[in-house]
């Protein structure tokens, strides 16, 4: 018997387990049932406040989609007025460089009449001379009188106007 402690010990012992036992469930187990329940109370928030995010964030997934399909839809529209505008200006650049090319072949062309009546004023001068000389020499007496001269190189030319001339297809 030696394990088995005395009778009064046992009984102070169980007295005193008995009023620990009051306190503790009087005392402690209150607070801590309180404890667990406030912490059930975060955690249930908590959970609360996941499922709010995760359809705030749904939410704003969709939004998202929604604007992300109109910035595609914009985005080829914008495209779309480019490469009609880039074919305007293309069309509108093609329209002037035909019209500056009509300028310059039309200033090209009066360049060309105003240098060819040059050149027929000065052969028709040149000519006129030449006529004269050689009217002189075949008659013999000077042209002096130029209202004569004038005659006779008028005559000369209207008669070399009306010849067929070689290689003008006659």
């Amino acid at each position: 018997m030696l394990f088995i402690p005395p009778w009064d010990e046992v009984i102070i012992s169980a007295v005193i387990l008995a009023v620990i036992a009051v306190a503790v469930a009087k005392y402690g187990v209150p607070r801590y049932l309180k404890v667990l329940d406030e912490r059930a109370a975060t955690i249930e928030g908590g959970i609360k406040r996941a499922q709010e995010a995760e359809a705030e964030i749904a939410q704003i997934r969709s939004g998202l989609d929604g604007e992300k399909e109109a910035a595609r839809v914009e985005a080829a529209r914008v495209r779309e007025d480019a490469k009609a505008d880039a074919a305007a200006i293309v069309a509108e650049a093609k329209t002037k460089a035909g019209d500056e090319a009509r300028r310059i072949q039309e200033a090209a062309q009066r360049q060309i009449e105003s240098e060819r009546r040059a050149a027929e004023v000065s052969l028709r001068q040149d000519v006129g001379v030449l006529a004269s000389d050689l009217a002189e020499r075949i008659v013999g007496e000077s042209l002096k009188d130029s209202a004569l001269a004038s005659r006779v190189i008028d005559r000369f030319l209207k008669d070399l106007e009306s010849q067929p001339v070689a290689g003008k297809g006659a």
